[in-house]
């Protein structure tokens, strides 16, 4: 099987598809697209990831054998676990079920996580009511996850792309302003996750230190 070209940079959503590529055992290849020096909006990245953002891959063998170029990383997620058969279910409920969960992530558990680390750390000047704003918003979403986890052991009930997408914005709950010690539920599951080796061997990846 010819290797899965991917670009990103070590954000994230990059993390979300390094670790679905480590559990499944797919080759790959990683192509760094260098934000500081604004490569994602280069004309070659640009048509495979038009909204210039990372990740983006290119599978030379898609569905019908010819190359196919996916981005958004939730669309990435579920275009491999069609292709591998894995960590996205056929069964029509247990798919709804993973794919309440990673829309859930895309529409706001990463936005407004996002958010909630650029007020408190990145905003040029201090902005008191974003960072209430987005903290608390963070703390409600962190919420809804701790009582969803309550109930199974992962989101969707067996391991699937929606724990790999919530996790790579989880690493980051402290610069949230967020104590997993207040979401004793996602702490378990945060600490089985990060327990996993494809999940320690996909953030770790990055580029060379010059």
């Amino acid at each position: 099987m010819t290797a899965i070209e991917i670009y990103i940079w070590p954000t994230p959503n990059a993390h979300k598809i390094t670790i679905m590529l480590e559990e499944t055992g797919l080759d790959y290849n990683v192509n760094y697209i260098d934000i500081g020096k604004e490569e994602q909006f280069a004309p070659d990245f640009l048509k495979i990831a038009p909204n210039n953002r990372m990740p983006a891959i290119v599978d030379p063998e898609g569905p019908d054998g010819k190359p196919i170029s996916v981005f958004e990383s939730g669309a990435i997620l579920q275009y491999l676990g069609r292709k591998t058969g894995q960590f996205y279910p056929n069964d029509e409920r247990q798919r709804v079920a993973v794919e309440e969960w990673l829309m859930w992530q895309m529409g706001g558990f990463g936005p407004m996580l996002g958010q909630a680390h650029h007020f408190r750390l990145f905003a040029p000047e201090q902005v008191p009511y974003g960072i209430k704003r987005y903290t608390e918003e963070a703390n409600r979403l962190y919420g809804v996850l701790d009582r969803k986890l309550a109930k199974t052991e992962f989101v969707a009930g067996d391991y699937s792309i929606a724990d790999m997408a919530i996790i790579g914005w989880a690493m980051s709950h402290e610069r949230q302003g967020q104590n997993l010690d207040d979401f004793l539920h996602v702490k378990k599951w945060y600490d089985a996750m990060m327990e996993r080796p494809a999940v320690q061997k996909a953030i770790l990846i990055k580029p060379a230190q010059n």
